[in-house]
């Protein structure tokens, strides 16, 4: 044997070096799996503490207002009509018996409700039925009391909430505001003939109409 050639052999590996780098790889990737398993379960864990719940609840109750427009032929007994033909108005006897020129008069009154919540504004249509209509105009004024005058012996004073329109009129006209409940505006309708021709009759039907306002104080 060349003793150079045995004095530069490698040496002989260690006994068993294969199985302590086996088991040393083993415990490095048990070691990772573990961490890994707890960053996992870290998150987990972050995840479950950060779902916890609250409420709060706040309720409102709600109702609606109303007003209601009452009407009287007497200044005393109010109700509502709210449907055609209402209420009678109480004009004078010739009413039935018109003729050209002819001048006759109705009082009549109209409130808000005791219950009601608001104003109210006030416009007033009217419709005719039978031939007489056509030749019919009228014109309402306020009074100061119910009927002190609204007669051919005393006739209303001032100026009228409404003047000199026809009963066959479209549509309707502003009349007056009601600002306090259960406080009437007194009014008298004086209803004028034109050229009417013998033998007509109808009727002629008016229509007060309200629209809230302000809340009453």
């Amino acid at each position: 044997m060349n003793p150079q050639s045995a004095s530069s052999a490698a040496p002989a590996a260690p006994p068993h070096s294969d199985e302590r780098t086996r088991s040393h790889h083993h415990r490095r990737r048990m070691l990772l799996a573990v961490l890994a398993g707890g960053l996992v379960l870290g998150v987990g864990t972050a995840v479950t503490l950060a779902v916890w719940n609250d409420s709060e609840f706040a309720t409102g109750t709600f109702s609606s207002g109303q007003f209601d427009l009452q009407g009287s032929v007497d200044g005393t007994a109010f109700t509502s009509d709210p449907a055609a033909p209402g209420k009678t108005l109480a004009f004078e006897l010739d009413a039935d018996a018109l003729s050209p020129g002819a001048v006759v008069y109705a009082p009549f009154a109209v409130q808000l409700s005791s219950d009601s919540d608001y104003e109210a504004s006030v416009t007033l249509g009217e419709e005719i039925a039978g031939a007489i209509g056509e030749s019919l105009t009228y014109s309402l004024y306020q009074e100061a009391a119910f009927g002190d005058t609204c007669s051919a012996d005393a006739p209303p004073a001032g100026t009228a909430l409404i003047s000199n329109r026809a009963a066959s009129a479209a549509g309707t006209v502003a009349a007056f505001d009601l600002t306090a409940a259960a406080t009437p505006v007194n009014l008298c309708f004086v209803v004028t003939a034109g050229a009417v021709p013998q033998g007509a009759a109808g009727t002629v039907t008016w229509q007060f109409a309200g629209t809230s306002g302000d809340p009453l104080p």
